[in-house]
């Protein structure tokens, strides 16, 4: 049983899926991003698993969210599909799930996750068209996500937690930030005379989320 150890206070949002979320961190990834978003509103927790299809999560959806875990997340999001999706193989062997039970699966990891908590809410990813021109043509596979598709995830999924009628609303800019609470030990202004709070600078980043 994995359950979660977030730090006190924080919302927790867990990642779950198959490679494109394995690989979320990697290379300018969705999950990278949102983790840096989030810094200091949420942790963010990866649960992905290359290679795997719908029935395999399913399989082990009890161990990875168990129901009696003393902390539940606020947010998951899912993806599975891509897998599925492969074509069958005569042996049998192979991650090709039909499509009548690839949906059923799916249902049932909704329903796992949604009674987690009231407050758990769910956001399912849908499988990315697969570029078949770059596959052809490139060493990319032409399905799983490059850094630019990774920004339309990124920003998709901030759209839907903006516009999202949830409370609480787990949108960044609407969820406070932990110890943001002005401090003496702060960057001193060019008065001299008062402190400037860094808390929510964002600066660094290369794109301004909205």
């Amino acid at each position: 049983m994995l359950g979660f150890a977030p730090a006190p206070g924080r919302p927790l949002f867990v990642l779950f899926g198959s490679s494109i979320v394995q690989f979320s961190f990697s290379n300018g990834g969705w999950g990278a991003a949102l983790a840096d978003i989030y810094a200091r509103k949420a942790d963010i927790l990866l649960r992905g698993y290359i290679g795997w299809n719908s029935r395999r999560a399913l399989q082990v959806i009890d161990k990875i969210f168990p129901k009696d875990s003393p902390v539940q997340p606020s947010l998951v999001i899912v993806y599975f599909g891509g897998n599925d999706s492969v074509a069958a193989h005569s042996s049998g062997l192979g991650p090709h799930v039909p499509l009548e039970e690839y949906i059923d699966n799916m249902r049932k990891i909704a329903d796992h996750l949604k009674s987690l908590s009231e407050k758990t809410r769910v956001i399912f990813l849908s499988c990315p068209p697969l570029n078949e021109e770059t596959l052809r043509k490139s060493t990319r596979d032409g399905l799983h996500l490059s850094e630019e598709g990774s920004k339309i995830v990124v920003e998709e999924i901030l759209r839907i937690l903006k516009e999202a009628e949830w409370d609480p609303c787990l949108h960044w800019k609407a969820m406070p930030t932990e110890f943001g609470e002005d401090s003496p030990y702060d960057l001193v202004s060019s008065s001299g005379q008062s402190t400037v709070n860094p808390s929510d600078w964002t600066f660094h980043r290369t794109i301004q989320w909205d």
